[in-house]
């Protein structure tokens, strides 16, 4: 299996992150995003919105990371990050949502504007951040985890652009819960990191 990846991507890293902690063998492929190889064939063919994560496996492409995170734990059989039964999917698909929705509109967008020159709308970023992270330092306040009482491929699914939250002026100290948490992942055996991480 594939994986064209951009290191800096707190979405490429969300894949990377899963296959360690599971030891699911991925060949890491790079591309250039400066230089446009996103944009050009053979990556364009691939996928059309021009983005990665891309997971090229035989005859499967897949587009999204966290479309690939399931497809990964489904066909490893890791029912322990991504269960058979339809509550434990539930619990962790809103996470997903919320994954690529608030967090990436929120600290996610902020990131993009500071670390990346993005013409988006910082103030409305921060503001989305502002009210998101509570809402998961509170979820954390009670649960270890975000999902079914353990990691989960929704712990590797928000993580990431909420750990890079400071690289969008998004200040993590007011939020211990959501420290701890990934103190937590890193923790885990097989834990990697990116830049920021």
């Amino acid at each position: 299996m594939k994986l064209y990846d951009l290191e800096l991507s707190g979405n490429c890293y969300k894949v990377r992150l899963f296959a360690a902690l599971t030891q699911i063998p991925l060949t890491v492929t790079p591309v250039d995003l400066p230089g446009g190889e996103h944009k050009r064939a053979p990556l364009i063919e691939l996928n059309p919105w021009g983005q990665v994560p891309v997971l090229e496996d035989a005859d499967v492409v897949l587009r999204d990371s966290q479309a690939i995170l399931i497809y990964l734990a489904s066909k490893f059989g890791k029912t322990d990050w991504w269960p058979a039964e339809a509550l434990g999917q539930a619990n962790i698909a809103q996470w997903l949502s919320t994954s690529a929705n608030e967090v990436q509109n929120g600290p996610g967008a902020a990131r993009l504007v500071d670390k990346f020159g993005y013409a988006l709308d910082k103030a409305d970023a921060l503001r989305r951040a502002d009210r998101v992270l509570p809402l998961i330092d509170a979820h954390l306040s009670a649960h270890d985890w975000l999902a079914n009482g353990r990691p989960t491929i929704a712990d590797c699914a928000v993580m990431p652009y909420v750990a890079l939250s400071h690289e969008g002026g998004v200040d993590l100290a007011p939020y211990p819960n959501i420290r701890a948490w990934i103190e937590r992942i890193k923790a885990l055996p097989g834990f990697i990191g990116m830049p920021a991480i």
